[in-house]
């Protein structure tokens, strides 16, 4: 992990001061090409004079604005010209060139991945780039672009991934409402495409940031990806190191960290009593040696083991509570 990418984490980017609309939709607003108004824009389209044009250039024209869906997207009319195009749209100083570059990246990664695989160790760090510019039209549609692109690229763009978790962690931590879902999205994303046995190694150093939102945030994401694994995946990543880190974020400041932490743990009970072949025991039995208690007793500091205990115990008793409860309006009914 570099050291810029640690001193990002360090502090949220500041508020912006405009509220803007989350919704998707397209207004026409008067702007000068180097302007530093805050737009709403993931693809955009210049008119002058009534004609479209690429770029507007200095003058004044109308600019309509719209976020589009991956699923709306359509496919690039030259694969070449678009692709050798691609960085240097990327790269450019016109925002309005630099989304409608970013979105011509969301295009070839869904129709024409193949042709974008030998750049994207170019492509990514400019899309990082837009991530980290103020202007929030170009911040949402990077966010989009990097949900396109962990969709396109899986495990492909693992080498890549830091710069961009680190931008997707902030963004969605940050109080700006649609910048926040829409790096949600780009997160679930990546917990959905990203191989987890590759992914957790890179969240889980974000567990222990000091941000706390960007700790919530890395542990929801580390909460997704374990049940990836399956139950002998979890077993050959390790049960107890994963009971450690699921132990660590029960006494975390916010509570989606803890939610998380407590979601996490009951899939590995729920994996260890399988891979042990035996039944749930409380804490009022008498457990065998590989029991549930035991082992969370063998792995954890007695605090530690005492709080897991309690979560996954009264979560137990709560689905016996339940099936008894189940029980009694059926034998209601049928008497």
């Amino acid at each position: 992990m570099s050291e810029t990418a640690l001193r990002d984490l360090n502090t949220l980017p500041s508020s912006d001061r405009k509220n803007e609309s989350s919704s998707k939709g397209s207004f026409a607003k008067p702007f000068v090409g180097s302007a530093n108004e805050n737009v709403d824009v993931s693809l955009v389209s210049t008119h002058v004079n009534g004609n479209q044009t690429g770029n507007a250039g200095p003058g004044i024209a109308n600019s309509e604005v719209e976020y589009i869906d991956s699923e709306n997207l359509i496919d690039v009319e030259d694969i070449d010209t678009s692709v050798k195009t691609l960085v240097a749209g990327l790269d450019s100083k016109d925002w309005v060139v630099v989304c409608e570059a970013l979105n011509n990246v969301r295009r070839l990664s869904i129709f024409h991945k193949e042709a974008m695989l030998d750049i994207l160790g170019d492509v990514i760090p400019l899309v990082v780039k837009s991530l980290k510019n103020p202007r929030s039209a170009v911040c949402k549609t990077a966010i989009m672009t990097a949900a396109d692109i962990f969709s396109a690229y899986n495990d492909h763009m693992i080498d890549l991934l830091d710069p961009l978790l680190v931008q997707l962690l902030l963004k969605s931590s940050q109080d700006k409402r649609f910048v926040c879902e829409a790096a949600e999205k780009a997160l679930v994303a990546m917990t959905t495409w990203v191989s987890p046995i590759l992914l957790l190694p890179k969240l889980q150093p974000y567990l222990k940031n000091r941000n706390p939102r960007i700790r919530a945030k890395a542990s929801m994401c580390f909460s997704r990806s374990v049940p990836r694994l399956g139950v002998e995946g979890i077993k050959e990543y390790g049960i107890d190191k994963l009971i450690q880190v699921a132990a660590s974020q029960l006494s975390d400041q916010l509570p989606e960290s803890r939610e998380a932490a407590r979601t996490l743990l009951l899939e590995l009970q729920s994996v260890y009593e399988k891979s042990h072949g035996s039944a749930p025991a409380t804490v009022s039995d008498s457990p065998e040696m590989d029991s549930w208690e035991n082992f969370c007793q063998s792995k954890l500091s007695p605090l530690s083991a005492q709080a897991v205990l309690r979560v996954t115990n009264i979560a137990r008793e709560g689905l016996v509570i339940g099936c008894d409860l189940v029980f009694i309006d059926v034998t209601s009914f049928v008497e």
